[in-house]
């Protein structure tokens, strides 16, 4: 089923997640290496895709 959208009732605000870096990294369970250097591309705060986008994890290798 298709539906009409007038232009004018869209909503132009979109909500972003944003973390503080020092949880991000906590939560995630990554060093304080790469914590500093999250840190330092970013400050103390950025978007959630920002993060997950530049973190470097080391593979998890299965055997």
């Amino acid at each position: 089923m298709v539906e009409r959208v007038e232009a004018d009732k869209i909503s132009k605000e979109t909500s972003t997640k944003v973390w503080n870096i020092h949880v991000f990294c906590r939560r995630e369970r990554l060093s304080h290496e790469e914590e500093k250097r999250l840190t330092s591309l970013f400050g103390d705060f950025a978007e959630a895709s920002e993060l997950l986008h530049n973190v470097k994890r080391a593979p998890r290798w299965r055997y």
